[in-house]
């Protein structure tokens, strides 16, 4: 069986790691640096960088971050933001990410992401999708959720998995920074869409959070950011309620 991977999230604006609601009314947290070795240090399984302004000045800042992580932190690293051609991912490969998050490039190039899958496999290309709810569905978003696309989440979703994307992170921005819970129904929808590992973002509030939809959608990992930067729930209460709950989770 499977077991569900709890993954820290770092959303970096200018050197810092940043926080706000729906993306939006950011504020400063704390050090990237700092950040990523103390949730290392407390178990983490993986930990995710995400570039806020990248799609503003075109390209990723973090690849400094990531290279001084990587000396200090010993789980999968994933890089995400500005991230637009094969040498920009060879470069995010060379700093020490083990994973590319890719959005806002897959949806103006498609073919980027069956490229990238081709030359560097597609276990490390992360196909990243912004959801936002439009009536009965949910629309894909680009530019750190700034910019809607027209694109049907449910309908790109699949066509990431045949471009070559092995993974899938996907955030609702509804939820984000809210902690008001995940959004389980458009985590539900991608799963039934995908068989690659789908991972959700947004909303985790409390440990009841976790567990009410990880019981009844098959993900395979969670990405904590607010909770864990305000110090409301640590790594080891989060997976200490899943595994009572059940749910496999890496000990």
């Amino acid at each position: 069986m499977k077991k569900l991977r709890i993954i820290a999230r770092l959303d970096v604006k200018n050197d810092h790691v940043i926080k706000g609601i729906h993306l939006e009314g950011l504020r400063k947290v704390g050090l990237p640096e700092e950040l990523s070795c103390q949730y290392y240090d407390q178990g983490i399984d993986e930990i995710l960088f995400m570039d806020a302004v990248a799609s503003l000045y075109e390209r990723n800042n973090l690849f400094h971050i990531i290279e001084k992580a990587s000396e200090e932190v010993f789980v999968p690293i994933t890089i995400g933001g500005g991230l637009r051609s094969l040498p920009d991912i060879e470069a995010a490969l060379r700093s020490g990410a083990d994973k590319v998050a890719i959005n806002t490039q897959a949806i103006k190039t498609p073919g980027l992401i069956r490229e990238a899958a081709h030359v560097y496999g597609s276990q490390c290309i992360v196909g990243s999708i912004e959801a936002k709810r439009r009536n009965n569905t949910w629309e894909a978003y680009i530019d750190n959720g700034r910019e809607a696309t027209g694109i049907d989440v449910l309908e790109w979703v699949t066509e990431l998995e045949k471009l070559g994307a092995g993974e899938i992170l996907l955030t609702s921005v509804d939820r984000d920074g809210t902690k008001k819970g995940l959004d389980t129904e458009l985590a539900d929808e991608v799963c039934k869409r995908v068989n690659i590992p789908v991972v959700l973002s947004g909303g985790v509030g409390k440990t009841r959070d976790l567990v009410k939809t990880c019981k009844t959608v098959p993900l395979d990992g969670v990405a904590l950011a607010s909770v864990l930067h305000y110090n409301k729930m640590t790594i080891e209460e989060a997976k200490s309620s899943l595994h009572k709950a059940g749910i496999e989770v890496r000990r």
